[in-house]
């Protein structure tokens, strides 16, 4: 008979081929995906949780830069009355809110006269360094280099009053306020300064009286801002560190209306 396994030699067995375990493929595949799943799962929450910590903490101190832009004519006509003429408003000073997906938002600056805004600002601030200009070709000390300087001496002045309300606010504990409604707030100082310049050219002892009045009123309009608005995220009240901060804040524009007015090319007077 034909034998097709062939020839073996005494004792040895012929070879088997290795039976594969029915339960090791399925627990091995079960695992690994038991662990993606799971990785996956600890690195959503790991930076899902990170990406809306830092979306909440940008919404909280820098808000939308295109709520500050929300304007029209008679939003900037009654907000110029007042920043420059703070004594005549007659009405609130706080800021209108709404609800808003289950938190309190403020109104855009074209629904609330309150609100602060980045228009204003940055318009004046354009004026200044424009007047200022023109101010110095009066005086034949006008060269292209004078508005690069212009420029950084403006921006300089409006950083200080940014850095003084916010230590202001961080004295009393309160730091949640957005930097671009402080960066607002500081920038109204340069319609007043504007209107000095403005009005020197003209006449020019128009100066000397339109620039004391635009720093009384800026005075008059920081405090009646920060004490109904600004100081609303005060935790604690206490009366006479407030006032005094309040005055602080309002003799603060003393010396940085006279700076900012100064039209020269050096930075002191």
């Amino acid at each position: 008979m034909y034998n097709n396994v062939g020839a073996q030699r005494p004792g040895q067995q012929p070879p088997f081929p290795p039976q594969a375990n029915p339960f090791g493929t399925t627990f091995s595949g079960a695992g690994s995906g038991l662990l993606r799943s799971g990785l996956t799962a600890y690195g959503e929450k790991i930076f899902g949780s990170s990406s809306e910590y830092v979306q909440s903490n940008i919404s909280r101190y820098f808000a939308d830069p295109q709520y500050y832009f929300q304007v029209n004519d008679d939003y900037v006509r009654n907000k110029l009355k007042v920043v420059l003429f703070p004594f005549l408003h007659r009405g609130h000073w706080t800021r209108v809110t709404e609800p808003m997906a289950g938190k309190i938002s403020y109104k855009p600056p074209i629904y609330d006269i309150n609100a602060p805004d980045l228009y204003i600002p940055t318009m004046a601030f354009l004026s200044y360094v424009m007047l200022a200009g023109l101010t110095l070709g009066l005086y034949g000390k006008f060269t292209p280099e004078t508005v690069n300087w212009l420029l950084m001496k403006g921006l300089v002045g409006w950083f200080l009053e940014v850095s003084l309300l916010k230590l202001t606010l961080m004295s009393l504990s309160s730091g949640e306020t957005p930097l671009l409604d402080i960066v607002a707030y500081a920038g109204y100082s340069f319609a007043g300064i504007s209107l000095a310049l403005l009005g020197k050219l003209f006449w020019r002892h128009s100066y000397y009286i339109l620039l004391p009045w635009s720093c009384v009123c800026m005075g008059v309009f920081l405090v009646k801002t920060m004490k109904r608005v600004l100081y609303a995220e005060v935790r604690s009240y206490d009366s006479g560190k407030h006032h005094v901060l309040l005055l602080l804040n309002a003799l603060a524009q003393i010396p940085l209306f006279l700076w900012l007015g100064n039209i020269t090319v050096s930075w002191l007077f």
